[in-house]
């Protein structure tokens, strides 16, 4: 069976948030949760946030024609950074969305590494024959009711991503073909990790704002600029996936958890098994 290729993508950043009405409610919900253990909520910094639910971002991704019109077997929602408040179950927002047909998750507390784990479990299913159509969404929002410094230090603004994958093809993007993590970028790039040498002529290396150790140089090398912890590298290949499928034979998307100090890697390619 083929496998899973980027069939559309899209990226939103920055969007407007929620009215100050809507914010008596975080507070007391965060309230309620952080009391039993000696804490309170930071309610100047929950009055300065944006307050982007993930379902606004849900929303916002969903607008987009090459995402809305996808009819998915399978939905993955990912993310770092938890919700304002969790009062909507977002995969199953999303799902209704887009059909009602898809089973649904989502994957969080993974840090980055959420999204490579989520392809990883969307590629078994397409390899079963479970999903035909997979819609992977990475959120990221901002708004936290105590302070955390990747997100106060950066700082991070709020965005998400999405990529419909489907059966690869001609006129299909660039096909996911593993994904694998390591101690460092250095190794997770190693030779023999991805197959060959990335040094290679056809070969895009995508780097992650959270990549800071010196690595090899290579013939071509996109930085994704600092603003998010998960969202990075995909907002990036939501941006550019038409344009790098047309010049470049491989992917690889690399970024290093600022929180655990692993590096994770995917890779994506035309014709490769």
């Amino acid at each position: 069976m083929s496998g899973l290729a980027v069939r559309a993508a899209a990226a939103v950043r920055s969007p407007q948030g929620r009215a100050p009405g809507d914010r008596p409610a975080a507070l007391d919900y965060y309230r309620d949760l952080l009391t039993p253990f000696g804490e309170k909520p930071d309610e100047e910094l929950l009055n300065r946030g944006a307050h982007v639910h993930h379902r606004d971002l849900a929303d916002l991704l969903v607008a987009d024609e090459g995402v809305g019109r996808s009819r998915p077997e399978l939905l993955i929602v990912t993310h770092a950074l938890p919700d304002v408040v969790p009062f909507t179950a977002v995969a199953p927002h999303l799902t209704d969305r887009l059909g009602g047909g898809a089973a649904n998750f989502a994957i969080a507390q993974q840090g980055l590494a959420a999204p490579f784990t989520a392809l990883r479990i969307a590629s078994a299913y397409h390899r079963a024959g479970r999903a035909a159509e997979v819609v992977l969404a990475v959120l990221e929002q901002t708004t936290l009711p105590t302070p955390f410094p990747l997100v106060q230090e950066t700082p991070l603004i709020d965005s998400a991503a999405a990529l419909v994958l489907g059966a690869s093809g001609d006129d299909s993007g660039p096909r996911f073909v593993r994904a694998h993590s390591a101690g460092s970028a250095a190794d997770a790039l190693g030779e023999g990790a991805l197959g060959s040498d990335l040094g290679e002529d056809g070969t895009l290396l995508v780097l992650g704002p959270w990549v800071t150790e010196d690595l090899p140089e290579r013939s071509a090398v996109h930085r994704v600029a600092p603003g998010s912890y998960c969202t990075s590298l995909w907002l990036a290949l939501a941006d550019h996936w038409q344009e790098w499928s047309e010049t470049y034979r491989r992917v690889v998307l690399c970024d290093t958890d600022p929180r655990s100090g692993r590096s994770h890697v995917a890779l994506f390619a035309h014709g490769e098994g």
